[in-house]
């Protein structure tokens, strides 16, 4: 069992004014394998006095001592690697040998990455007779969501505190016990009281709090759009800074001289990890006419190779989904996408042979997929992967960006400056050509309601620095 009984809070673990839990179910075997507090506003109260009480001394703290304490955290992310792993792969469903990769693995590179740009970042600069400084926002409200959640705290707790912000935190309530993990490595690091402070419970009371508090200077918020629009409104009351990482309906285009067999995979691969749980999955695969016919066999042929399986066995591809509700919201695009006449390729509606248990969904190909349609336009969060045709290149463009959304995508060519070309034209934050790799120092975030600043590399530290000119005579 995973129990948490405590909060974080000024240093100290501390009991919830409420003395009410939250239990946390393992969606593999639906089993309870913990449980977390349940905050009230109190708790927020408590934590945002101390991250105030404690923000003069931490901003003034030369760079050279937070970059230490960043390190030793670092350290301590690294020794626990394998239990974070595997504390993430009981909550969320993630196959283990993923798990150690992306939700251990990524969060320490990114905390990493944080020790290595803060010794060399610019606090300060001459421009004319001013000087230009950098100083921390205030006190940080994070609040994070349950599909990568250790990587999504550490993409906000780690500019923060290299930014010189106080923080209070809430996890997402469904897996959480990560960042319990963290909240341990921060306290052995000997970082001072109230500079970071957990709170753990549902957005309604503990993350509207923390979105309407005075005390509160900023908020950095990943989550629903219909959620973010409800913490914009929160903060708007009192003028604070919101940087906003919503969802994603991102497309892969796939041109006519692509290495095709490659697309496909890489797309599906983009679409089925995770079980399909990521913002920036390429959910819809774009593909020349004539080139239909091939794609969708060789979709097929790559779906078959992502088996729901036991997440703690060495060789599962694909987990679970994280909860029944997050299943039943899945199966139901199925359905609609079946009830609006896309073609069904493999996968569907009904659950995996072998899986009485566990809130798992077959990988789900649709084809003839038209841009009018529900599964090509709402964001999905399962294993379920829409393909499209097009004329020509503008008509793809035209396709690609017709969408609320404009988090990622990806282009496929075997000319890269054309891919380029293609890539300006997208209204995203993020593009991959053939597949580009994942940059812990590159900017994520995205355009219209996929939400508004960045996090990551230097662009993410500066989401958490306000600006002062000083003038000379």
């Amino acid at each position: 069992m995973y129990d948490r009984q405590e909060i974080y809070l000024n240093g100290a673990w501390t009991t919830s004014s409420t003395g009410e839990f939250i239990e946390i179910v393992n969606p593999a075997t639906e089993e309870v394998v913990g449980e977390i507090p349940s905050c009230g506003e109190a708790d927020v109260e408590w934590a945002v006095t101390a991250a105030r009480d404690a923000f003069e001394g931490w901003g003034r703290t030369p760079v050279e001592l937070r970059l230490s304490f960043l390190r030793k955290i670092h350290e301590g992310m690294v020794v626990r690697s394998e239990e974070i792993a595997r504390t993430i792969t009981a909550e969320l469903g993630m196959p283990i040998k993923l798990s150690r990769r992306i939700q251990a693995g990524l969060p320490a590179a990114v905390m990493e990455s944080y020790v290595k740009l803060l010794g060399d970042y610019p606090f300060e600069e001459r421009i004319g007779n001013s000087l230009v400084v950098k100083e921390p926002a205030g006190v940080a409200a994070c609040i994070t969501p349950w599909n990568y959640p250790l990587h999504q705290i550490v993409a906000k707790v780690a500019p923060a505190l290299a930014a010189g912000c106080t923080v209070v935190l809430k996890p997402s309530e469904v897996v959480p016990l990560s960042a319990f993990i963290l909240a341990e490595i921060i306290h052995e690091a000997g970082l001072p009281a109230g500079v970071f402070n957990l709170v753990s419970g549902y957005g309604e009371p503990v993350g509207e709090a923390m979105a309407s508090h005075p005390g509160v200077d900023l908020i950095s918020f990943t989550g629903s759009v219909r959620a973010g629009l409800a913490v914009s409104g929160l903060a708007a009351a009192t003028l604070k800074r919101v940087a906003l990482e919503l969802g994603g309906k991102s497309a892969a285009i796939i041109l006519d001289d692509a290495d095709l067999a490659a697309a496909v995979k890489g797309t599906a691969a983009s679409s089925f990890v995770n079980s399909g749980q990521t913002c920036s999955a390429h959910t819809r695969m774009l593909v020349p006419e004539s080139l239909y016919d091939r794609a969708a066999a060789l979709a097929v042929e790559a779906a078959a190779t992502y088996v729901p399986g036991d997440p703690l066995n060495e060789q599962t591809r694909l987990g679970p989904l994280v909860s029944a509700r997050q299943r039943e919201r899945v199966l139901d695009y199925i359905r609609k996408g079946l009830a609006e006449g896309a073609e069904l390729l493999c996968g569907g509606a009904e659950p995996p042979e072998g899986f009485e248990r566990g809130y798992y969904v077959k990988p789900t190909i649709f084809g003839r997929v038209t841009p009018e349609m529900t599964i090509a336009r709402e964001e999905i969060f399962g294993p379920v992967l829409a393909i499209m045709t097009y004329r020509d290149e503008d008509d793809a463009m035209r396709i690609a960006n017709d969408t609320p959304y404009g988090l990622a995508g990806g282009v496929w060519s075997g000319d890269v400056k054309r891919a380029e070309g293609v890539a300006r034209r997208l209204r995203t934050g993020q593009v991959d050509i053939n597949g580009g790799s994942f940059n812990v120092l590159a900017p994520f975030g995205g355009y219209k309601q996929s939400g508004h600043g960045r996090e990551l590399g230097k662009y993410g530290l500066e989401e958490f620095l306000e600006l002062k000119a000083i003038q000379f005579k």
